[in-house]
């Protein structure tokens, strides 16, 4: 069994060997590979890779079925900086603001058709593993509309950001385990165990991204605090501090949402903790860590043969706080 660390290392050397990009037009595909070398943790394609050797050593399909997943989240990078109009991605500059709006849209549609090429290698169980892909790909978009609808919303409940991070974030991690595992030889109801475990850890890692980016260390997140709150973005924490607030609290934070100051980020923090915002995002990533740990040992599998994914799960979600 290999550690986390070693599949990110092993999957690195083989993507960054054989990208399928041929090199002409040199406009469309020299964008790409640039893209893809700028970094990432590779989660998602190991993830897929470990679920694989839960259950036989990694199959050529789970490395086919990696590298499409891979693809396939950078794609869905690519469009969702055009979308923010975000000038970075890890420090560099993102592929529209270096290439141009027309090639950031055509690299990520090309490199989504390599995602679906990669899958087409795959020899076991194709049509299963395609619409477990389908599905998957349907629901990210999803995810990704109901965020925009969401910036002009001011009446966004609690239960439609957990179905909006599910669809946008938990559900690609979800399905890379999922497919890793049929393509493992597991059965369905071992592999659903592993989708509910990669769905429920994407949730509540991504609740703790909410409440780091308010609360957290900045020399710890790497980042500074309250990005969220300057841009005035939904998370869970200001969703809950409008449903926990009484009229004068919820006044408050309905003016600071309209306005710009240097006391902004202090006086947002304060309302959350006046309303018990930060004391409830802290529960409900506990309920969904827990949620995702039971899943996880749920598979039927030696409990032995879990100890990366285990070990995974919990360095993702104890991260400084």
């Amino acid at each position: 069994m290999h550690s986390f660390t070693e599949l990110v290392q092993l999957f690195e050397d083989r993507f960054s060997s054989s990208l399928p990009f041929p090199h002409q037009p040199a406009s469309l595909y020299e964008p790409c590979r640039y893209f893809l070398t700028i970094g990432g943790k590779r989660v998602r394609p190991v993830l897929c890779l470990m679920a694989n050797e839960l259950f036989e050593e990694i199959t050529t399909d789970a490395w086919h079925a990696a590298t499409g997943i891979e693809l396939f989240h950078n794609f869905t990078l690519i469009h969702d900086d055009i979308m923010d109009k975000a000038p970075l991605r890890r420090g560099k500059q993102t592929l529209h603001e270096r290439n141009g709006l027309t090639a950031g849209i055509l690299c990520g549609d090309v490199m989504s058709i390599y995602a679906y090429d990669q899958l087409a290698n795959i020899k076991k169980s194709l049509p299963q593993i395609l619409h477990l892909f389908n599905k998957t790909s349907i629901e990210v978009c999803e995810g990704q509309q109901l965020d925009m609808d969401y910036e002009t919303r001011s009446d966004v409940k609690i239960e439609e950001y957990i179905q909006m991070i599910t669809l946008k974030t938990s559900v690609l991690l979800a399905c890379s385990l999922k497919m890793g595992a049929l393509l493992g030889g597991s059965t369905e109801g071992n592999a659903n165990k592993l989708y509910e475990f990669g769905r429920n850890l994407g949730i509540a890692f991504q609740l703790q991204d909410d409440y780091l980016d308010a609360f957290g260390t900045s020399d710890k997140v790497g980042k500074q605090n309250g990005g969220d709150i300057l841009a005035n973005k939904k998370t869970y924490l200001l969703l809950k501090a409008l449903e926990n607030a009484d009229d004068e609290q919820r006044k408050e934070l309905y003016s600071w949402l309209e306005k710009e100051d240097d006391t902004k980020v202090a006086s947002m923090l304060q309302l959350f903790s006046d309303t018990g915002a930060d004391i409830a995002c802290r529960e409900a990533v506990e309920q969904y860590s827990q949620a995702a740990f039971n899943c996880l040992e749920e598979v039927a599998v030696l409990s032995k043969r879990k100890t990366h994914l285990k070990e995974l799960a919990e360095y993702l979600l104890q991260r400084d706080r």
